[in-house]
């Protein structure tokens, strides 16, 4: 069976609960993203973007000057999540730093990937800190969202 390119060659379904990211794990270790098609369906439902017709409406969003409509930023936030869940696992819900910034728009029907380098380890009592540079980036390689994650990982 083929799989998709975009399945991640270290991970063979549910990550483990502990995630994937280890003491061990090398600084400059990247990690796999995951890839999205920003689909209007989502962008026009009430958690992502509904009250805002820029982020659902084709027509409204041309009258405001914008080629299609732009999905808000949190979703590329949520798929960037997705990623660090992914390697984290648990522990992205513990004591986690979460930091984003938009830097480009992302209009309907742009697929996104996510990517994430390993750039720092700090030894803690318990494991270590990691901090993770992440971005996102549309079918055309161009960066949409910058930002970094820290996470503890235990020994």
């Amino acid at each position: 069976m083929h799989e998709p390119e975009t399945t991640n060659p270290r991970m063979r379904g549910a990550p483990p609960p502990g995630g994937l990211l280890t003491v061990d794990t090398p600084i400059g270790y990247e990690l796999v993203g995951v890839k999205k098609r920003a689909v209007i369906q989502l962008m026009g439902s009430r958690l992502w973007g509904r009250f805002n017709p820029n982020h659902w409406d084709p027509v409204y969003a041309a009258r405001t000057g914008l080629r299609a409509p732009i999905q808000t930023g949190e979703m590329t936030s949520a798929y960037i999540a997705e990623m660090c869940v992914n390697y984290f696992g648990r522990n992205f819900f513990r004591n986690a730093r979460f930091h984003c910034k938009y830097i480009a728009s992302t209009f309907a029907n742009d697929v996104i990937t996510t990517h994430g380098v390993v750039r720092d380890k700090t030894p803690t009592p318990t494991g270590a800190r990691l901090r993770v540079e992440v971005w996102a980036t549309n079918q055309s390689g161009e960066k949409t969202t910058v930002g970094w994650v820290e996470a503890d990982v235990p020994a």
